[in-house]
């Protein structure tokens, strides 16, 4: 028996979600969306058409809203769900999703505004980050419907003041909450410094705080994609933003996200961003820094699914308004040993950042469509702003000491290569 799922945008109903009786997913979009003259696409990978889109054409956007890896089987254990299923696993966590997508089950109601929420003492709080490696993203509990790709323990939360609190049913968030890694020493103190230096450098970035209960460290990020409104007369309030990686909006699955595997190159990303910015000009000098920031703090993990743009403001997407996200998931992966030296998308044809010169640059911006004296100016040129900011960064742990000593090292050594 076919299922099907309602597919919001906003409040709007743009589209079915459905799975056939062989487990195949189709999408299509609902008449009323198509004749709408403001209509836009949920996905560049999902182009306006009368037509359905059936199994690989989907996935790519609809497979990319959800966990990864180790988290997507907890999640689908504790669900008693298959792992590979991506429409029951949107069935049941699709509520609070990245963007403004939301998912309900055929012919409910959306709810006109949900503000559902389970605020959290501390002692809750602790606990839930203590579940967290077994429950991830809480899937399973009473009312929580939230999906958050990726494969690192986290968690979508609603942060007011000192209050955090639990969203239910597709109650936004405002926040995303990372608590520490017992594998990777100090990996919250490392990502708030990379985050704070890429904002000292002038480099649009999510806003990040560290915090901690009960012992346990973790990072608030707040989310590029809800924006604060302020009602005539009335409270504050949030909104969605719609937004899609790199590889949502290029179609490609999130299991091959690294150019190795068969993911997106960084030509294939500055040609998407060519292609659908409305600043291309901006946007792309800003995709070029946060490409040399990368190489800089030695982020490895730097793939395809790290870089989003955002698609139009407030509660009707504008179809003209799209821009690149500002930098997220920025961590010092050279910092921990054990990790790959090769970077997630190649650099002028080298994966090791420990190789770079300047004539991998020069071929990236062959690549990438830029002009070559531009590009090669602007490493020596961002590593010496780096220097001049990091310093202001205020941090006593010993890993995010540890992390700028290591991050102005590389920056001195990439000005030595480009002088």
């Amino acid at each position: 028996m076919t299922k099907t799922l309602d597919v919001y945008l906003h409040r709007d109903l743009v589209g079915h979600l459905m799975q056939d009786d062989h487990g195949l997913m189709i999408f299509s979009y609902v008449e009323s969306w198509l004749e709408k003259p403001n209509a836009t696409p949920l996905s560049h990978s999902l182009p306006l058409r009368e037509e359905p889109f059936e199994g690989k054409e989907c996935k790519g956007f609809f497979g990319g809203i959800l966990p990864e890896e180790e988290k997507r089987t907890l999640i689908a254990k504790n669900l008693g769900i298959s792992a590979r299923n991506d429409y029951a696993m949107l069935e049941h966590i699709g509520g609070e999703c990245a963007g403004a997508v939301t998912f309900i089950p055929a012919g409910q109601t959306l709810p006109d505004r949900d503000y559902r929420y389970r605020q959290l003492s501390d002692e809750a709080l602790a606990e839930i980050l203590r579940e967290l490696p077994r429950r991830p993203l809480m899937a399973g509990a009473e009312d929580v419907r939230l999906s958050l790709a990726g494969a690192q323990d986290k968690i979508a939360v609603h942060v007011s003041g000192d209050n955090i609190s639990l969203p239910l049913g597709s109650a936004l968030s405002t926040h995303i909450l990372k608590p520490a890694i017992e594998r990777f020493e100090g990996v919250v103190f490392n990502e708030a410094v990379c985050m704070k230096a890429a904002s000292a450098a002038g480099l649009p970035t999510a806003e990040v705080e560290f915090r901690q209960v009960e012992g346990i460290d973790y990072l608030l990020v707040e989310r590029y994609d809800r924006q604060k409104r302020m009602a005539p007369g009335g409270p504050a309030f949030y909104e969605r933003l719609h937004q899609e990686d790199f590889c949502q909006a290029l179609g490609i699955a999130s299991e091959i996200k690294y150019q190795s595997e068969g993911g997106p190159s960084l030509k294939q990303c500055f040609a998407l961003l060519r292609d659908v910015s409305r600043v291309p000009i901006v946007d792309l000098q800003r995709l070029l820094d946060a490409v040399i920031f990368n190489v800089l703090i030695g982020n490895h993990d730097a793939h395809s699914k790290n870089f989003s743009f955002t698609c139009g403001e407030g509660s009707l997407i504008t179809g003209n308004d799209i821009r690149l996200a500002p930098l997220y998931d920025l961590v010092s992966t050279v910092y921990y040993p054990e990790l790959t030296p090769k970077m997630a998308m190649k650099i002028g044809g080298e994966s090791k950042s420990e190789k770079l010169r300047p004539r991998n640059f020069e071929k990236l911006a062959i690549e990438a469509n830029l002009a070559k004296p531009m590009v090669i100016q602007r490493v020596p040129e961002l590593a010496r702003t780096v220097l001049e900011t990091i310093d202001g960064i205020d941090i006593v742990h010993p890993v995010g000491r540890d992390v700028i000593t290591l991050i102005k090292e590389r920056c001195e050594r990439f000005i030595r290569l480009f002088e």
